[in-house]
Parts: structure tokens; sequence; C-alpha cells
């Protein structure tokens, strides 16, 4: 998906690991200070850039899981077997780490603070990052909808039982799992469908505006159920990755 760029913010600029976070066997949050940095909107993303002693750079885009604040945001990665950049955030890299960084980026697919309408965000696996950023910044009424193969699987478990918990902040969490569920589920483990969405998602009359992340198909899929359970399109907001993650 074609991502929008701001002006004024494509310049590179030196970052430095002050934390890591394990959210699963496979991914890891990063926390990364960069000096001057001013913020971001949640949804936003952030390019981030490797250079090799012998000179050569590869980069990817990352979103920013973290609420916006100065000085300091956090990018979730997933591994991607083969991948250039993502092994070495995931498995190698540690506090005092230099890396570089270009961002923030992005103007769709971004929940903009002063927007007054209730959020359905609705996530597959790694797609959950930038709703995070969505969840943790929330002070108007939002539903996430998250949906991974297994427990073992799924991001910001303990984040997002936070979230749901502080009765000031207005968010409900439900899960769907495809492959595994845990003990004693309520529902046999399947892929996200119409049934399940009609009955997390605001009613057509609320306004709502929706903000979907995930693997291509799992996009596509769920805007349509949205569409057809009586959404406006024009509401449907979406973000999505390809198999390399780039």
């Amino acid at each position: 998906m074609a991502r929008a760029a701001v002006p004024g913010r494509l310049t590179w600029q030196p970052a430095t690991v002050a934390a890591t976070r394990a959210e699963t066997a496979t991914a890891r949050t990063l926390v990364l200070d960069v000096d001057g940095w001013t913020g971001h909107v949640p949804g936003q993303h952030v390019d981030v850039r490797l250079t090799a002693p012998d000179g050569y750079t590869a980069y990817r885009s990352y979103s920013i899981s973290s609420a916006p604040g100065p000085d300091q945001l956090e990018v979730t990665v997933q591994a991607v077997t083969g991948g250039e950049v993502s092994p070495y955030l995931v498995d190698v890299a540690e506090p005092g780490d230099q890396l570089e960084i270009r961002g923030p980026l992005g103007g769709w697919f971004v929940r903009q603070p002063a927007d007054p309408r209730p959020a359905l965000l609705i996530g597959g696996g790694s797609g959950v990052a930038p709703l995070m950023s969505m969840v943790r910044a929330a002070t108007n009424p939002t539903r996430l909808l998250y949906s991974t193969r297994s427990p073992s699987d799924a991001l910001f478990t303990a984040d997002l039982a936070s979230a749901q918990a502080a009765v000031d902040r207005h968010v409900a969490v439900t899960h769907v799992y495809t492959r595994v569920a845990p003990p004693g589920w309520p529902a046999p483990p399947r892929r996200l469908d119409a049934a399940a969405l009609a009955r997390v998602a605001w009613p057509r009359d609320a306004d709502a505006v929706s903000f979907i992340c995930g693997p291509t198909g799992f996009v596509e899929t769920v805007a349509d159920l949205l569409i057809d359970i009586g959404h406006d399109p024009a509401n449907i907001r979406t973000e999505r990755f390809g198999p390399t993650g780039g």
C-alpha cells in the first residue's frame, strides 16, 4: 500500500536503542531515543535504516506502537525469515546500539486526536502495532478486534489487558484465534467472519471510523465484511503488508 510522506520529515536522523522488550518468541519492541523527536500521530510509521561495516545499507518501514510523546518512540518488529533488517532488530539489537530513522510518515491511516467519533480497530497478527498506538492514546470509545493464530502469537497481551481494565480509557478488546484457542475459550478457533465482526462493530448509525491493519488478504476480507454489514466505505481506512513485511 502506498504511504503518504510528510514534507520535511524525510531526513535520516540518529536513534539510540534505549531498551528492548520481548513481545513473543519472534517479535520485539524497541524503545528508541531520538534527539529532537516531537511526537507522532497514532497510526504513523518510521523508516529504520541499518548500515553494515562495509557501508551497505538496508531499511524497512515499521509502525510506531507507542503513544505520542517527545524524545522517545517505540517500534514493534516481527522477525521475517531471510529479512535484512527485522532479524537484527528482533534478535541482535541491544541498548546503546545506533540506528537511523526518518519520519514520522503517513497521513491517511492515522487517528487524529481531535476526531470525536468512536473507533473500531481490527488487527491481524503484527498488524496490531499501529493500532496499539491508537489504543494507548485513546480518549474516545475504542474497540479493538485482534485476530491471531494462537495466544502465544499475540502482541501486547499485558498492555491490552491493562488498557481494557482502565475505566477512564473506554477501550474494549476482543480476541479471535484462528488455529489454537486458550483452554476454556468459548469459541473454537476460526477465521474472523461476518458474525464475529458484527458482534464487535459499532452500530451503523454511530458514524464510527474503522482502521484495519494486517496481511493483504486479511485486510481486504475484513474491509469487505464491514461494508457487507452496512458500514460506509468512506469511514474505513486500511494499512496492509505483504509477505516480506516491507
